[in-house]
């Protein structure tokens, strides 16, 4: 099986998964991974629960369609996130982007903090996560989304689009999808105690998780 074949399946295996359980719903949301030579992405109108590895878009890296359907109208999304990471000197290998419900609504909350929404309440979604900005709103397929997203991703692979949902990038497919997750569940968990004293990471705690392991 070639290294593109791979790479058709486990976007469906796992965007499957991800409409399964219930993360995004109809046909919002949309997951894409890099290739040696440009990148796939779920095409625009499909739900993550019903793809075909074959028709899945490929494009090259000016946004340009190369092969199967038409891509989502998100793509720039994508590209942006791609071209911003890569100059961040942690390139990402996948990028997925969903309508999870938690996750939006804490986006459209007015109290958060916009330059990291949610509390550092567990280790692993710092270590997943981090810091969350909160990208200001545009109507989607907005190209003026596009650049404020530039804006944050060099310095954060995850982000959340305000009154919209995450953005998230990772290492590989597993990576985005497994911090996109942790992202959702944490903000249940924000919703869940949002009236409660909680007791947050501290600063010194926090740093700790950040900080590479010593040798």
């Amino acid at each position: 099986m070639s290294s593109e074949s791979a790479a058709r399946d486990a976007i469906c295996r796992i965007a499957k998964s991800i409409f399964d359980r219930g993360l995004t719903h109809g046909s919002t949301g949309n997951v894409s991974a890099r290739l040696d030579d440009g990148w796939l992405l779920t095409p625009t109108g499909s739900s993550l629960g019903h793809l075909d590895p074959a028709r899945l878009s490929k494009l090259d890296w000016s946004g340009r369609l190369l092969s199967g359907d038409p891509p989502s109208k998100e793509n720039f999304l994508h590209l942006a996130m791609y071209e911003e990471r890569a100059k961040s000197g942690a390139p990402a290998g996948a990028v997925v982007h969903l309508h999870s419900t938690h996750s939006v609504a804490v986006s459209v909350l007015e109290d958060v903090n916009p330059q990291d929404v949610l509390p550092p309440m567990t280790a692993y979604y710092v270590l997943r996560v981090g810091a969350l900005p909160l990208v200001p709103y545009f109507a989607p397929g907005d190209l003026q989304l596009a650049e404020a997203v530039r804006r944050f991703a060099s310095r954060h692979h995850a982000v959340l689009l305000a009154n919209h949902g995450p953005v998230v990038a990772g290492s590989s497919l597993a990576a985005a999808a497994d911090a996109a997750e942790e992202l959702e569940e944490t903000a249940k968990l924000y919703l869940l105690l949002r009236h409660e004293r909680i007791r947050r990471l501290t600063a010194e705690q926090v740093a700790a998780l950040r900080s590479p392991p010593k040798s």
